[in-house]
């Protein structure tokens, strides 16, 4: 039997945005992730810091990001670009926990908090908010036989909630995978030293999280003609919540053209299986 992994986790989220998400049938982001790493794989144990509230040095005492197999970044409301306490804390940090040689994963705001923290540029998209399904994302040649991909197909989509993107990734960073929204979806940063594997979206979301996530944001997605009303966006939400408890319902699944790589769950957590198996264990195991 393989021996528990040991993941930290960072929450990139305020504590009001997590306890919102909470109260509209949504979960904290770092409670959300552990959930998700724990459908991979039941064993393993993890650790979950909030810098968006504790400021960079909120490792537990005693404790440096080597004492753990892999780290995970999850996403946020926040902004990379913005000069705000909240976000200056978590540059250093995301560039120590890629220095540190561990393997990490960012998802959404991990990815951009990354590539702000390595030189790359961030920005809100040109294109505004991608929310919902995030369509016709496309592996360009070195995503195909990235092993973070492997077994995806090279078009595919995937849950996702984001207005800003990666304008620019960071020197060194190769690029695996886009769509028309953003053309960066996917990059990765690995030399002798960093094991740096991001995605824009959300594997680690699920329907019922978006329901919340659009309940959340409310408002502001009518505003963006997302929605015609609030009526509109509550029925999605609902409809979305339904779908989750019951993915049998092919009538939802065709009404909001939700396919089998956001339904299945072996297809929607392909990215962070890959970073467990591919990543996090080939370190453990030659260290």
């Amino acid at each position: 039997m393989s021996a528990s992994l040991n993941i930290l986790i960072v929450d990139g989220n305020r504590r009001e945005v997590n306890e919102l998400n909470r109260s509209l049938g949504g979960t904290a982001s770092g409670e959300g992730y552990l959930a998700t790493l724990h459908h991979l794989d039941p064993g393993i144990v993890a650790t979950i810091i909030r810098p968006a509230d504790d400021g960079p040095d909120c490792l537990p005492a005693g404790m440096q990001f080597t004492d753990f197999d892999g780290i995970a970044w999850t996403g946020s409301a926040l902004n990379a670009y913005a000069d705000e306490p909240a976000v200056q804390a978590q540059i250093p940090l995301a560039r120590a926990t890629v220095e540190s040689g561990v393997p990490v994963f960012g998802s959404c705001w991990g990815m951009q908090i990354v590539a702000k923290a390595f030189g790359g540029e961030v920005r809100m998209c040109p294109k505004g908010r991608e929310i919902g399904i995030g369509r016709h994302i496309r592996l360009n040649r070195a995503g195909v036989s990235h092993p973070l991909f492997a077994g995806k197909p090279a078009n595919y989509s995937a849950l996702t909630v984001h207005m800003d993107e990666v304008s620019i990734a960071p020197p060194g960073a190769v690029i695996l995978a886009g769509n028309d929204h953003s053309h960066i979806q996917a990059f990765v940063m690995e030399n002798d030293h960093y094991r740096f594997w991001g995605v824009q979206y959300h594997p680690e979301y699920t329907l019922a999280e978006l329901a919340a996530i659009f309940r959340r944001y409310g408002d502001r997605l009518v505003s963006a003609g997302l929605f015609a009303d609030t009526a509109a966006l509550e029925t999605m939400a609902a409809d979305w919540a339904e779908l989750h408890r019951n993915p049998a319902r092919k009538d939802l699944a065709w009404r909001y053209g939700i396919d089998d790589d956001v339904l299945i769950p072996a297809r929607r957590l392909t990215e962070l299986k890959n970073w467990l198996e591919r990543s996090v264990r080939p370190y453990v195991s030659q260290r």
